[in-house]
């Protein structure tokens, strides 16, 4: 094993391992369901529900109550009224990010249906219902701001000794006009008799709403080893800016454009080209589409054409598409792949993957969108 993909895999165990101790607290406070369930929904049936609000996502209102383990979606379109003192970050359909407490402010039958976020005495907003896109449950204090994802999967076969796993893991904390992600993942395929294939991954990124709707900056510093391309460590250091072209509760679109630069070591070979320094442009794309309380599907695409060495391309894509089973648990279908259309002599242009395993998260789910 290379000394750069040791150390990758060493710095993503750190990462794995800290964010374990992270969930931890996240965890118990899930479990001891996060303060007294005091918030009150008043349904359009006429029902009442003393409930603690989670967040909203695609249309469903995630809450949990003392009598039901873990959380149950509600319809948000069949929510009359509500009433909560805790602190939540709401997201509209422009992208106006506001956060306060939450109540509903009654109307007249033919009007549409008001939210009222205050964020102290006699300051406060009336907001459409319909327009808000998601909120979450967040807090004054630091440790409950974050994000924890964790999934997993693996697959052997005794006929060739065959064995693939494959693990992710990732942490976002978020306020409310930006977020900061860490992402880890892993994949090893070994078979008998032949070298194991490795692929680690490590991303930082950073995200902050501009003043204008809709319109945001971020940037992303990104380490990667791939043995099946032959690359012992590839650091890349990229930014932009971008803008949503849709935002709504079930689908969000996004385009970014920027530069990038990009250095890498490939592994020793009798025809090794050593290392390279490539400054890109940047294009990005990004999809999500969520359905109600059960499936979410994330798609990110990246294209760098080099400006250093006019008519290379590098192309990039991840996509995940996620099944809710119970609670926070989720099993789910990833893909990968990284494509080089000038790669060095002897190396290969590609690597991609699909992988299946179960997720599971814990704390604040809302991240900025």
């Amino acid at each position: 094993m290379s000394l750069t993909r040791l150390a990758i895999m060493r710095v993503g165990a750190a990462c794995l391992a800290s964010m374990l101790l992270l969930a931890a607290p996240l965890r118990a406070d899930d479990d001891a369901g996060s303060g007294e369930k005091n918030d009150v929904l008043y349904m359009k049936n006429g029902d009442r529900m003393t409930c603690e609000i989670k967040s909203l996502d695609a249309g469903s209102l995630q809450v949990s109550l003392d009598y039901v383990e873990g959380t149950i979606s509600v319809q948000w379109s069949r929510v009359q009224r509500l009433d909560s003192k805790r602190l939540f970050i709401v997201t509209l359909e422009d992208g106006s990010v506001y956060t306060g407490t939450l109540s509903i402010a009654e109307t007249l039958p033919d009007e549409p249906t008001k939210l009222q976020l205050s964020s102290g005495p006699g300051n406060f907003v009336l907001i459409d219902k319909t327009r808000i896109v998601n909120m979450g449950e967040t807090s004054e204090d630091f440790w409950q701001r974050f994000a924890v994802n964790l999934q997993s999967g693996i697959i052997y076969s005794k006929g060739n000794s065959s064995t693939q796993y494959n693990i992710s893991s990732s942490v976002t904390y978020a306020r409310p006009r930006w977020a900061m992600g860490l992402d880890f993942n892993s994949a090893l395929s070994s078979n008998s008799g032949v070298n194991a294939s490795t692929r680690n991954q490590l991303n930082l990124d950073a995200y902050h709403l501009l003043p204008w709707k809709n319109w945001f900056y971020a940037g992303q510093v990104g380490l990667l080893q791939s043995t099946e391309q032959g690359i012992e460590l590839r650091t890349n250091v990229s930014g932009g800016v971008g803008k949503y072209l849709q935002h709504s509760g079930r689908v969000s679109v996004s385009l970014l454009g920027g530069l990038g630069w990009q250095n890498t070591r490939y592994s020793p070979t009798e025809q090794s080209q050593g290392t390279q320094d490539i400054l890109a442009l940047l294009v990005n794309s990004s999809l999500r589409v969520v359905t109600f309380s059960k499936t979410n599907l994330d798609l990110s695409f990246s294209a760098l054409p080099a400006l250093s060495e006019p008519g290379r391309f590098f192309f990039n894509t991840n996509a995940a598409f996620y099944v809710k089973l119970w609670s926070n648990l989720t099993y789910n279908l990833s893909f990968y792949g990284s494509w080089d259309t000038r790669p060095p002599v002897t190396y290969n242009a590609s690597d991609y993957g699909f992988s299946s395993g179960l997720g599971w998260s814990f704390g604040n789910p809302w991240t900025p969108q």
